[in-house]
């Protein structure tokens, strides 16, 4: 009988071979350790403006002060593929960097809102990162630092969409136009944030439904004028929330209202935590 010794040296040395062979199937199963499965990670980041973002402000997507409408710095500009002529506004992803000497140690996750558009440039033949069809993001600088070094300027990443923070308060609907012609910037959105469709519905109307004219600006040519105002927003994971009365008879373009939220906004904004999942 070999002593307890050896018995334990043995035991030891097999516990080490599971061990190794465990890490190994993982490395596999990891996209070569990467843990990337259920994320895409065939794109690029770089950032534009500076630490304080004000390049960042205005945009494709319709939004102004950044900070005012609670996107603050956590933001991006999509590649035309992404883009998708603004349908994309409002959506949020999550992004880290992936395979460069230039990511940051324990390869930190951002969460970030598509804000804007990285426009394609035809007239170069190379370093055409936003042009069709990369998929590009072009983040504020301040989230770029939170994932590689300033120095890289350019980062492989893998990113994935995701459900967008809690927001502060209900969706805002600021009015623009005459009063022949109604567009409404949407924003502040929760959940899913991609809005896909809105409705809009007056005191002596059914509910109208609305074209995109830009980024997250809808637009409609039903006369409204003297009548309170519903909303219906749609996300793209196809959750419906309906405002109603948001405006008061007397609206007016240049103003802005405020309606529901969807549901972990709801939570946050009332009680400052998130609902149990």
């Amino acid at each position: 009988m070999a002593p307890w010794s050896e018995y334990h040296h043995r035991s030891s040395t097999m516990l080490g071979c599971l061990a190794l062979t465990r890490v190994l199937l993982l490395l596999i199963a990891g996209d070569g350790g990467g843990g990337l499965q259920g994320w895409d990670s065939g794109a690029h980041a770089t950032f534009y403006g500076d630490i304080h973002g004000n390049d960042t402000m205005m945009g494709a997507c319709g939004y102004g002060n950044l900070f005012e409408q609670g996107y603050g710095l956590k933001t991006t500009a999509l590649s035309t593929v992404l883009f998708r002529n603004g349908a994309t506004c409002g959506a949020c992803y999550a992004i880290m960097c992936i395979h460069s000497p230039w990511c940051l140690p324990d390869r930190p996750v951002i969460r970030v809102t598509a804000t804007n558009f990285c426009p394609p440039n035809y007239t170069r033949a190379t370093e055409v990162w936003c042009n069709p069809p990369q998929k590009h993001f072009d983040l504020s600088m301040p989230m770029f630092l939170k994932i590689a070094h300033y120095r890289a300027g350019i980062v492989p990443v893998a990113f994935r969409r995701v459900r967008c923070d809690p927001k502060r308060g209900g969706i805002r609907f600021e009015m623009k136009g005459n009063e022949w012609w109604l567009m409404v910037l949407v924003y502040n959105v929760g959940g899913d944030g991609q809005v896909v469709d809105v409705k809009i519905k007056g005191t002596r109307t059914g509910w109208v439904g609305m074209s995109r004219n830009w980024g997250q600006n809808w637009q409609t040519w039903v006369v409204l004028r003297g009548q309170a105002l519903s909303f219906r927003v749609t996300t793209s994971d196809g959750k419906v929330i309906q405002s109603d009365n948001v405006a008061p008879p007397d609206w007016m373009p240049g103003r802005t209202y405020e309606g529901r939220n969807f549901p972990d906004s709801y939570f946050y904004s009332k009680f400052g935590i998130l609902p149990s999942k």
